[in-house]
């Protein structure tokens, strides 16, 4: 495994269930192995295998649910 480590800022979270919203999602994402969403801090930290995803396709799940990643 090739372990690394994603800081993705995430804007348009505005409570607590969007916060576990996001989590689920990024943690039912094949090869990401940990998750902690930070809802004060519009952020989320993704440890995952990077032999089994990109950093482009961690962000594309946030998006997917609505949430808007920065470029």
């Amino acid at each position: 495994m090739n372990m690394a480590t994603l800081h993705l800022p995430v804007l348009g979270m505005t409570c607590a269930n969007c916060a576990r919203t996001v989590e689920r999602k990024l943690s039912a994402t094949p090869g990401v192995t940990k998750v902690t969403v930070a809802l004060e801090q519009a952020s989320a930290t993704v440890e995952y295998d990077a032999s089994r995803v990109q950093p482009n396709a961690i962000a594309d799940a946030v998006r997917q649910l609505g949430y808007e990643v920065p470029a």
